[in-house]
């Protein structure tokens, strides 16, 4: 062989390398696996939850975010008292994701006792500020970030929507939390004297004190329901629905998965939303924005869910009023 073809063969050879430098590169970034941690209160069977997530998933994928091929979720499920969930986000920040979703107040609170360096995304928190969870909406600044729960004046809607579908109402058990379920209280509170209602507060910490509260206020026909947003609710939405039932209250609750369960309507953000929204904080993260440079948002889409078939076992004749504002109705 002649140097001269040896230099054509090697020229080439150093060229098609050249070439295939770049296709690699580009492989190796497309073969990069991202981790993102999920940490949320309620069971990994519960079926609302599940289509939430589902939500969650597709937000990625629409960003470019592949299970299996871009990036992995470790979750971590029934984060619903303190005890679990520090246990849960220990678990989760040992496995150092890159960002971590959640779920719930008490699940945001053990993230940060665990964590003040990984970047943590959460929704449904009630006044994040006031809890301590940012500095403030619109400069979280630490490692937090993520989607509120409505401010608490969105709660005389719910005394509103109770006056609306159950005019005889006289007399209404609040279904509240210690930690997120105060001020709403307060709010529909300041506005009973409009209504000509009286309020019972009724203050669960586990499912047999639900049972307790809902005995010892119920009357007679004159009797109904709010349940305001909290964790413990949420988890024991079924055993607050079949209480409603029982004592023919009717309520009103904070979210759609109430009704599914059998509540009779509901008033509030629309879930799947929320978690599409996180979605894409989670995805600015993985691309290097920061949490502190993320206002902390509040929900923008509403919807009101309402239950006929509830609403015909109470007995009660749905005005046309709460029928046209409905969003979606289940027969």
């Amino acid at each position: 062989m002649t140097a001269t073809l040896q230099r054509r063969e090697f020229i080439t050879f150093l060229g098609g390398a050249a070439a295939a430098w770049p296709r690699a590169a580009r492989a190796q970034q497309r073969e990069r696996v991202r981790r993102i941690g999920v940490l949320i209160d309620v069971a990994a069977d519960d079926p609302q939850s599940s289509l939430a997530i589902a939500g969650f998933l597709q937000g990625l994928q629409e960003l470019g975010w592949a299970v299996g091929r871009n990036v992995e979720i470790e979750y971590r499920w029934g984060a619903v008292d303190d005890d679990r969930a520090r246990r849960h986000a220990a678990e989760l920040v040992a496995l150092a994701p890159d960002v971590i979703f959640s779920r719930g107040g008490p699940s945001v609170r053990a993230l940060q006792m665990a964590t003040r360096t990984l970047p943590i995304v959460f929704i449904g928190q009630n006044d994040p500020v006031g809890a301590g969870t940012v500095a403030s909406l619109a400069r979280p600044s630490g490692n937090t970030t993520g989607f509120a729960a409505p401010e608490y004046g969105f709660a005389v809607k719910w005394l509103e929507l109770l006056k609306q579908i159950a005019p005889q109402v006289t007399r209404i058990a609040v279904v509240r939390s210690t930690r997120g379920g105060i001020a709403p209280f307060g709010v529909i509170q300041a506005a009973v004297p409009s209504f000509g209602v009286e309020l019972t507060p009724i203050d669960p910490r586990d499912p047999g004190e639900i049972e307790r509260g809902f005995t010892a206020f119920a009357r007679g026909p004159n009797d109904g329901l709010i349940v305001t947003g909290s964790t413990l609710a949420y988890v024991h939405r079924e055993t607050i629905v079949g209480l409603a039932a029982r004592y023919r209250l009717p309520a009103v609750s904070p979210t759609r998965p109430y009704v599914a369960a059998g509540g009779l309507i509901s008033y509030g953000p629309v879930t799947i939303d929320v978690y599409r929204r996180a979605a894409g904080y989670v995805d600015r993260i993985l691309k290097g924005e920061k949490p502190s440079d993320l206002p902390v948002q509040a929900p923008t889409r509403y919807e009101t869910v309402l239950n006929l078939k509830t609403a015909k076992a109470l007995g009660l004749d749905v005005p046309a009023t709460v029928l046209v504002r409905a969003d979606e109705v289940m027969e």
